[in-house]
């Protein structure tokens, strides 16, 4: 039984020495092996998402847009489609800079999707503009991955794979999210960035039976303004022009809007979604004060420059907090159930901070998609 057991020990310890030398001399490129894995899942996820992605919009395009021809080269160019910021090494004029850019950028994107669905309504080229942008996006953050990845293999790097495989959780909640806002394009559902533009066409619901609005289409591109009476004082509400998925330029019209009543303007409130932390609901509406609008900053900027510096318009900001998977995600309940929160909040502050007779301009700042009149 001892002989037994010795030959036993002997063994177990020429094991443990043989693990004991390999981990020593291959502890990182057992390190690399297993990290580089995890990568290739996640590159082979990313592949599968911009495949699904693609085929989302050529079926979209087939059924709406009626095309003369295959798509599918001028979408496969569409995808690395790129803008080159303006130089910023002297700041001077670089907002109107990247508005000219950005301005160049949004008419080639409506050439294109024109081009490739001559068919499509207005709404429906919105659509299908979001949903290339979406794929786009999913198929930029694949394409980046993939790269750190290889380069990794090829310098057998541990740092560069260690920095990608670090990352990857928070690459892939936000792959996964852009995935979820291009599948509500494609169908034309309201996502969690919708909530702006829902908040206030419910106000503009809640008032139309006391007082209709005079509606203005197209007040600047693709924004629609409702001028109306609300508490006595005048309201004008500005939003997106909806069904489709635009933002619009929301800045533009305050500025024009603030322009036209020569500053006479009692109060500025917007309304926008907001990321949350963790450990915060979705839904919570919260208050604070200046431009809430999100953006490269060109839009922010008009309204801090006309309604701000010009003329010293008071700008309240609601926010209602949500996820990044929600903003980009379908709208959930609990969005939903924070309009009427966040409706009152709007009605507190034109009653405890205007007074009847006053100007009020009411902004609801976000993507459009789903959210009709």
């Amino acid at each position: 039984m001892m002989q037994y057991y010795n030959e036993w020990s002997w063994i177990f310890q020429i094991i443990f020495l043989v693990l004991f030398i390999v981990i020593f001399f291959y502890n990182q490129r057992i390190q690399l092996w297993m990290m580089q894995k995890q990568i290739e899942v996640a590159v082979r996820e990313l592949e599968q998402m911009t495949k699904e992605g693609k085929d989302v919009l050529v079926k979209l395009i087939n059924e709406r847009g009626k095309p003369k021809e295959d798509p599918r080269p001028i979408l496969n160019s569409l995808l690395d489609f790129f803008t080159v910021q303006p130089v910023d090494l002297d700041p001077a004029g670089i907002i109107y800079r990247l508005e000219h850019i950005l301005d160049v950028r949004k008419s080639r994107w409506e050439q294109h999707v024109k081009q490739i669905a001559p068919a499509a309504s207005r709404d429906v080229a919105a659509n299908i503009e979001g949903t290339i942008e979406a794929t786009s996006a999913v198929n930029m953050i694949f394409k980046i991955v993939r790269h750190y990845l290889l380069l990794g293999k090829k310098t057998k790097s541990l740092i560069l794979i260690m920095q990608i495989q670090m990352q990857l959780p928070l690459i892939m909640q936000i792959a996964k999210a852009i995935f979820k806002a291009l599948k509500s394009f494609s169908q034309g559902i309201p996502i969690g960035d919708s909530i702006g533009p829902l908040v206030v066409t419910t106000l503009v619901h809640d008032y139309k039976k006391q007082s209709p609005p005079k509606i203005t289409r197209d007040y600047t591109k693709d924004i629609t303004l409702y001028e109306m009476e609300i508490e006595g004082r005048n309201v004008f509400i500005i939003r997106a022009t909806g069904p489709g998925a635009t933002v619009g330029k929301p800045g533009e019209a305050i500025k024009k809007l603030v322009e036209e009543k020569e500053g006479k303007i009692a109060r500025l409130i917007m309304v926008d979604a907001g990321l949350k932390l963790e450990g915060e609901k979705t839904g919570t509406v919260i208050e604070g004060v200046g431009a809430v609008i999100g953006g490269p900053g060109v839009e922010k900027y008009k309204i801090e420059e006309s309604a701000g510096v010009k003329y010293s318009v008071p700008m309240d900001g609601i926010v209602i907090e949500e996820g990044q998977e929600d903003a980009y995600g379908t709208m959930v309940k609990d969005l939903v159930k924070s309009v009427p929160k966040a409706i009152e909040k709007i009605k507190n502050a034109i009653l405890t901070r205007t007074v009847e007779g006053d100007n009020v301009i009411i902004a609801g700042i976000g993507n459009c998609c789903g959210i009709g009149d």
